[in-house]
């Protein structure tokens, strides 16, 4: 993109949106020289190149500049040099000419689509998404051996994976009224998909996953911050070697207690990150009513207010093996709470069997089909969670709560700050629940204020959470492994492990 911080965020919203892995963005501002540039893009290997640059009916000059930077350094496509690489140009309208006449010497396959930011004040990024899908089932998969066997199997569209697992998630937030989050943690990758007021965002964290990427995972949040979620007393050395193994047998699954605690422990370390990732780029632009000037433009950032509310989420939807598979479900939901920190009443649920992909291309033939499949057999509710959103100081009042099942008596109680309680609600039982938080604590409502909703149980029960938002263990280690320890034990996530020789 010509602007770093406009055209350039743009178009990574694009990519990421479809699904791609943005090796890196290049714009005329971003203080490397054009031979610097010229010397990057020949470095990279890419499947394909997002061009973008220019409001409609404004200046063609730079984003032509920066087509002339692509063409001579002549990037060679990861699938070798018969391969012509495809380029997408979703720019200014009134430079289309020039730029095809600038990719018009050979080596590139360019497609032009309507300019993702046609004015300062909108984005249009569904264009050069589609454009991006198209691109990698004609360009990428057809390089997958059978792909074309596939296509000659099926009249149904084939669908990338994370594509139909999100074509699912905004049909059932669509169907319901409801706000949806959704996540896929993979070996390599971790996907997180959101629909907020019928708005779908979808971003690719490439370098969090649970395998091949463990090691990043541990980079990028350090090691201080994965071992805060571990109860347990382990030796980091230990641990770095585990990391390294994992790396070299990426298929092996923790064999001791230790392993799956420190496991599950990157895991929401990895799902944070890529949550934090997600709402930097899910969010509306700045300004749409406001009179403002350039400057205004240029400090832009990556956009205005994210898309992305907690408070307002009902739906929270966990995918991938360190998730579905985890050996107790309240490992699952405290794994989803503690790294997305849903505040609210929020309901839990995992994928059982890996079905949402399937469901996604399903809804596209029988959409009413799909949902059913959906709700009887791929959804595994775990609960709900009931948290309010606030800071206080452990041990102090954090909210009063009643819990009327639909049959049985009532149950009340107060709950201190830093706090989490397991109540058992079962599967397809609902109860009514109200909650009166203390002065400085919310449910939606607003500070102090009571909500009384309905609230479906599932495999876990119903999980109430005192301990804040945002989330902030104590840093003192005695005290914060004292909280983790009650937090194991209110839960019953992990086997108390036999004393020696017992």
């Amino acid at each position: 993109g010509v602007v770093r911080e406009m055209t350039a965020a743009s178009a990574k919203r694009a990519a990421l949106g479809a699904g791609a892995i943005v090796m890196d963005v290049i714009s005329a501002n971003d203080k490397r020289r054009p031979h610097e540039q010229i010397q990057r893009i020949r470095e990279l290997r890419p499947d394909m190149i997002l061009l973008s640059g220019g409001t409609d009916g404004g200046n063609t000059t730079q984003v032509v500049q920066l087509a002339e930077l692509v063409a001579p350094a002549k990037p060679r496509p990861r699938f070798g040099s018969e391969y012509q690489l495809p380029i997408i140009f979703a720019g200014n309208a009134d430079a289309q000419d020039s730029i095809r006449s600038t990719f018009s010497s050979g080596g590139f396959d360019l497609s032009v689509v309507d300019n993702l930011r046609p004015t300062l004040e909108q984005e249009q990024l569904g264009p050069a998404r589609d454009r991006i899908h198209d691109v990698f089932l004609e360009h990428v998969m057809a390089h997958a051996p059978g792909y074309d066997k596939l296509m000659s199997w099926t009249n149904a569209p084939i669908m990338p994976t994370p594509g139909a697992v999100g074509d699912i998630l905004q049909t059932i937030a669509r169907t319901q009224g409801i706000h949806a989050v959704g996540v896929d943690i993979g070996g390599a990758t971790t996907d997180v998909f959101s629909v907020f007021d019928g708005v779908f965002n979808r971003t690719v964290s490439a370098n969090l996953g649970m395998s091949y990427s463990i090691s990043n995972v541990c980079a990028e949040a350090g090691m201080d911050n994965i071992l805060r979620w571990v109860h347990l007393d382990m030796d980091e050395r230990e641990l770095r070697n585990r990391v390294k193994n994992k790396m070299i047998r990426p298929t092996t699954i923790p064999q001791t207690m230790e392993a799956l605690v420190f496991e599950q422990a990157v895991a929401r370390e990895a799902l944070r990150l890529a949550y934090v990732q997600h709402k930097e780029f899910a969010t509306s632009l700045k300004g749409v009513q406001q009179q403002r000037t350039v400057g205004d433009a240029f400090s832009q950032d990556s956009g205005g207010t994210s898309l992305v509310d907690n408070m307002k989420l009902d739906l929270l939807v966990a995918s991938g093996g360190v998730l579905s598979h985890a050996p107790r479900m309240q490992q699952t939901a405290m794994m989803l709470v503690d790294a997305f920190e849903p505040e609210g009443f929020t309901t839990l649920a995992k994928d059982s069997i890996f079905m949402m992909p399937h469901l996604g291309v399903l809804a596209s033939v029988h959409e009413r089909a799909a949902m059913e499949v959906f709700e009887q057999d791929c959804l595994v509710v775990l609960g709900t969670c009931i948290a309010a959103a606030g800071q206080g100081k452990l041990g102090k009042p954090c909210f009063r709560y009643s819990i009327t099942p639909a049959n049985g008596a009532a149950l009340t109680g107060e709950l201190l700050y830093g706090d989490l309680k397991l109540l058992p609600l079962g599967i397809g039982e609902v109860a009514e629940v109200e909650v009166v938080p203390s002065r400085g604590f919310d449910f939606g409502n607003g500070p102090g204020k009571a909500v009384t909703r309905e609230v479906k149980g599932g495999t876990v029960g119903l999980i109430l959470d005192a301990r804040g938002r945002s989330l902030q263990l104590p840093e003192d280690n005695s005290s914060r492994k004292h909280m983790l320890k009650s937090t194991v034990s209110a839960l019953d996530l992990y086997e108390e492990t036999a004393p020696a020789g017992g």
